[in-house]
């Protein structure tokens, strides 16, 4: 027997289908998005995301690079904005001011990744945390940056973390979680582990792929969107960076066009994710 607390949903037979039908369709309703990421060494989750966010019907998008980057890619892609860098082409501790101004404009911002591993970054990003209060989402190596000090964000209101199964692990060990997230979980005990993991900290929503299947968890509640190439043999799955990413935009567009319907916005996020 199902626990309560889960639901099932499938692409062709979505859990909350008013939601798509009241969907914007105006522009200027759709919401004003913010991503930052970036790094010398990379740009393409920042780039895919900007993608990702058009396709998921956002408003306005904007986007904010490591300066290091406008020579190399300024022609190649004219929808960047540039913050100070450090030396290794990272973000800078004074990227701050400029990436905090933009987070005011906008109703949602996206730390997509990309970010490489950068002392200086790292006390940007912890700053950007505190001082930003509104909508925030992170993926990519942008959670790995908290993984030893989790409360930053599971107790961060308005907050969205899409993680790997690894990562996952990581933050709730690092949380005392109450049952821990071990790779020999069964879906029912992983789902277990999810809903009372999501119940310890409400204020964070959390989506995450395992067992070839996307989860989205958020204060006990569970909902589970099967993927179209779940292998026949169940096995861990963590998707492609482009892949998890394209979700991880989605769910943050949905989620900034309905912040009053969260565990709603981020389950029906999957099926426009997934049609594409």
């Amino acid at each position: 027997m199902r626990p309560t607390y889960w639901q099932k949903q499938s692409i062709d037979k979505p859990l909350f289908p008013g939601m798509l039908w009241s969907h914007p369709e105006n522009r200027q309703l759709a919401g004003k998005l913010l991503i930052v990421g970036g790094s010398a060494h990379g740009f393409a989750a920042p780039a895919e995301a900007y993608t990702q966010a058009e396709k998921a019907g956002a408003g306005v998008t904007r986007v904010i690079l490591p300066s290091a980057l406008a020579k190399t890619i300024g022609r190649v892609f004219e929808a960047g904005e540039y913050a100070p860098s450090t030396p290794s082409g990272s973000f800078a501790q004074q990227a701050l001011a400029e990436i905090l101004s933009l987070s005011q404009w906008a109703d949602a911002v996206l730390l997509a990744g990309d970010f490489g591993r950068n002392s200086e970054t790292a006390i940007l990003l912890e700053k950007l945390v505190e001082k930003y209060h509104g909508t925030l989402a992170l993926t990519g190596d942008a959670i790995d940056y908290f993984l030893a000090t989790p409360q930053q964000v599971l107790a961060r209101e308005h907050t969205v973390l899409m993680l790997t199964f690894s990562q996952l692990q990581k933050l709730a060990s690092a949380a005392h979680a109450t049952q821990p997230f071990t790779s020999q979980l069964d879906l029912v005990h992983f789902i277990a582990a999810l809903h009372n993991f999501s119940e310890q900290y409400p204020a964070s929503c959390l989506l995450i792929q395992y067992l070839g299947q996307v989860f989205v968890a958020v204060n006990g509640a569970v909902s589970s969107t099967a993927i179209a190439s779940t292998p026949a043999t169940p096995v861990i799955a963590i998707a492609a960076p482009t892949n998890m990413l394209q979700a991880a935009t989605h769910a943050t567009v949905w989620y900034m066009q309905n912040p009053g319907q969260p565990y709603e916005a981020l389950t029906t996020s999957l099926v426009g994710s997934m049609k594409l």
